[in-house]
């Protein structure tokens, strides 16, 4: 075991070495600082490393090896009248062996389970199937400034009311919920995750994840969401995961400035960023697409609907000029009201077939090889 992990960890050296150089020879220009037509000199150079890197199959992430097939079912029912083998969701959980190797499903009867939920990282393989979203919901109040059991703030990190930390997760017909009020605008330690995930290769399917500031913390590894409603007001999709958004129903609901995205990219090495695919987007105020969190953030929609609740501008710098010559910010034939390229900022992208390619497709986050069918 000893020699293995060496092995592995010798090999994970030599991959990040060789993007290192890769990376500066393609980048070398960056250090040039002149700008044509609003983008860096070194842009093409970016765009053909970002089609380089594809290749790789995301190497800095391990090689993805799922687990399908279910090897037990577990029952849970809020009515311990009724058959089930347990009554929180918590509990179910919990009952799975602390190191799993096996896909378990956990399925769940129409209810609203009030409770704070934790999948630990050990707790790999698990599946979450509801009665639909609908009907099956699992919701929580906490927020970033609420005192946690250790006597400190929670924080965004622990306010959320679902939270994944096991790689293989898979969750279909159920809804996130932080029911914590909508907070007034520039109001401190208002943050209250719906959903948290820390972990690599999740899936959702016809899901709902509901909140206002922060709901859905897309915060490490690769991730897809196929047939979701994710609603929220002030960046309301936000962290570092590499994560595809197909089919998704965005919606947001601000009466003032909100933004949808706030993706946390900090280096050209980082292997992140979130695509949406054949979405919609909604709601009321006025809507960023995105937010710079990250010097490199990185976003793009493509084949989207947006309504008239868009900003013109689309995209907001943080405060940070700088990150205008960094980030990567792109539309692919978008459409609706608020699709109208025209009034961008100069330092986003109305994308060619060629440069939106590697964001479109489910080899942007690798998903053949860990997906179900």
């Amino acid at each position: 075991m000893t020699i293995s992990l060496h092995k592995h960890s010798f090999n994970k050296i030599v991959v990040k070495l060789f993007l290192l150089i890769l990376l500066l020879e393609s980048t070398s220009s960056l250090l040039d600082t002149n700008v044509s037509n609003g983008y860096l000199v070194s842009e093409k150079e970016y765009l053909n490393w970002v089609k380089q890197i594809g290749s790789f199959k995301h190497s800095l992430f391990q090689k993805a090896t799922n687990k399908l097939t279910p090897c037990s079912t577990i029952r849970v029912n809020k009515n311990s009248k009724l058959t089930g083998n347990f009554v929180t969701v918590q509990k179910a959980i919990s009952s799975i062996p602390v190191v799993n190797n096996c896909r378990v499903v956990i399925s769940i009867s129409a209810g609203i389970y009030r409770e704070k939920v934790l999948i630990p990282a050990t707790m790999a393989y698990i599946t979450l199937e509801g009665a639909g979203a609908d009907t099956t919901i699992i919701e929580w109040d906490d927020t970033a400034d609420r005192i946690g059991q250790t006597g400190h703030p929670l924080g965004t990190f622990g306010s959320a009311t679902f939270a994944v930390d096991a790689p293989y997760f898979i969750a279909k017909n159920i809804t996130f919920k932080n029911i914590a009020p909508s907070p007034p605008s520039g109001a401190l330690g208002k943050q209250a995750v719906a959903l948290r995930i820390s972990a690599d290769t999740a899936a959702f399917f016809s899901c709902k994840v509901i909140g206002a500031q922060d709901t859905l913390y897309d915060h490490i590894g690769r991730h897809y969401f196929k047939d979701c409603y994710i609603e929220g007001s002030v960046d309301f999709i936000f962290g570092n995961g590499l994560s595809c958004y197909k089919e998704c129903h965005l919606n947001a609901i601000t009466s003032t400035y909100g933004a949808l995205t706030a993706q946390k990219r900090e280096s050209f090495l980082e292997e992140t960023g979130f695509s949406f695919v054949n979405c919609k987007v909604t709601g009321s105020g006025a809507l960023y697409l995105g937010r710079a969190w990250g010097t490199f953030s990185r976003v793009v929609f493509a084949y989207t609907y947006m309504d008239k609740i868009i900003t013109p501008r689309g995209w907001y710098d943080w405060g940070d000029k700088n990150r205008e010559t960094t980030v990567f910010y792109g539309q692919y034939k978008c459409w609706g009201p608020g699709a109208d390229f025209g009034g961008r900022v100069s330092w986003s992208r109305e994308l060619t077939a060629e440069e939106a390619e590697p964001f479109i497709s489910l080899g942007f986050i690798n998903g053949q090889d860990w997906l179900p069918n």
